[in-house]
Protein backbone atom coordinates (compact mmCIF):
# COMPACT_ATOMS: atom_id res chain seq x y z
CA UNK A 1 0.00 0.00 0.00
CA UNK A 2 1.08 3.50 -0.62
CA UNK A 3 0.46 6.76 1.51
CA UNK A 4 0.99 10.18 1.02
CA UNK A 5 1.53 12.10 3.95
CA UNK A 6 0.77 16.09 3.66
CA UNK A 7 2.02 18.58 6.34
CA UNK A 8 4.82 18.59 8.92
CA UNK A 9 8.51 19.45 8.24
CA UNK A 10 9.68 16.60 10.22
CA UNK A 11 8.44 13.14 10.78
CA UNK A 12 10.64 11.36 13.32
CA UNK A 13 9.50 7.89 13.70
CA UNK A 14 6.01 8.41 12.08
CA UNK A 15 7.20 6.35 8.48
CA UNK A 16 8.55 3.56 10.49
CA UNK A 17 5.03 3.34 12.00
CA UNK A 18 3.57 3.51 9.20
CA UNK A 19 5.55 0.18 7.29
CA UNK A 20 4.46 -1.64 10.41
CA UNK A 21 0.74 -1.18 9.24
CA UNK A 22 1.73 -2.50 6.09
CA UNK A 23 2.42 0.92 3.95
CA UNK A 24 5.05 0.23 1.80
CA UNK A 25 5.49 3.43 -0.04
CA UNK A 26 5.07 6.54 1.61
CA UNK A 27 5.54 9.80 0.17
CA UNK A 28 5.69 12.89 1.82
CA UNK A 29 4.86 16.64 1.19
CA UNK A 30 5.27 19.55 3.95
CA UNK A 31 2.30 21.78 2.30
CA UNK A 32 4.55 24.89 2.90
CA UNK A 33 4.91 25.49 -0.19
CA UNK A 34 2.47 27.44 -2.56
CA UNK A 35 2.90 25.01 -5.44
CA UNK A 36 1.51 21.77 -2.68
CA UNK A 37 -2.31 23.74 -3.63
CA UNK A 38 -1.86 23.66 -7.40
CA UNK A 39 -0.20 20.05 -7.70
CA UNK A 40 -2.28 17.23 -7.85
CA UNK A 41 -2.17 14.05 -6.11
CA UNK A 42 0.18 11.31 -7.20
CA UNK A 43 -1.84 8.38 -9.20
CA UNK A 44 -0.71 5.60 -7.07
CA UNK A 45 -1.92 6.76 -4.08
CA UNK A 46 -3.93 4.28 -1.83
CA UNK A 47 -4.37 6.76 1.20
CA UNK A 48 -3.68 10.22 1.89
CA UNK A 49 -2.63 11.47 5.96
CA UNK A 50 -3.28 15.11 6.70
CA UNK A 51 -1.52 16.38 9.40
CA UNK A 52 -4.79 19.17 10.67
CA UNK A 53 -1.62 20.82 12.81
CA UNK A 54 0.31 21.50 10.25
CA UNK A 55 -2.02 22.25 6.86
CA UNK A 56 -4.15 25.62 6.27
CA UNK A 57 -7.28 25.00 5.49
CA UNK A 58 -7.22 25.77 2.00
CA UNK A 59 -4.80 23.13 1.66
CA UNK A 60 -6.61 20.80 3.35
CA UNK A 61 -9.95 21.13 1.23
CA UNK A 62 -8.08 20.98 -2.13
CA UNK A 63 -6.69 17.57 -0.57
CA UNK A 64 -9.93 16.45 0.63
CA UNK A 65 -11.66 17.52 -2.93
CA UNK A 66 -8.91 15.80 -4.86
CA UNK A 67 -8.90 12.43 -2.93
CA UNK A 68 -12.57 12.22 -3.55
CA UNK A 69 -12.45 12.80 -7.05
CA UNK A 70 -9.70 9.95 -7.56
CA UNK A 71 -11.28 7.17 -4.86
CA UNK A 72 -8.80 7.73 -2.49
CA UNK A 73 -9.61 7.83 1.38
CA UNK A 74 -7.92 10.31 3.40
CA UNK A 75 -7.34 10.64 7.02
CA UNK A 76 -7.29 13.64 9.05
CA UNK A 77 -5.09 13.47 12.51
CA UNK A 78 -2.44 15.78 14.09
CA UNK A 79 1.05 14.84 14.07
CA UNK A 80 1.20 12.44 16.92
CA UNK A 81 1.47 8.90 16.31
CA UNK A 82 -1.29 8.66 19.35
CA UNK A 83 -3.82 10.87 17.22
CA UNK A 84 -2.71 8.99 13.79
CA UNK A 85 -3.06 5.12 15.48
CA UNK A 86 -7.10 6.17 17.04
CA UNK A 87 -7.81 8.07 13.63
CA UNK A 88 -6.47 4.71 11.61
CA UNK A 89 -8.40 2.24 13.87
CA UNK A 90 -11.40 4.54 12.79
CA UNK A 91 -10.37 4.44 9.33
CA UNK A 92 -10.20 0.85 8.98
CA UNK A 93 -13.50 -0.15 11.19
CA UNK A 94 -15.72 2.10 9.36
Amino acid sequence: MSILIVGGDRLGNIPDNLKSLGFTEIEHLSGRKIGHIAGDLPHEIDVVLVFTDYVNHGLAAKIKKDARKKGVRTIFARRSWAYIAKAWKGFING
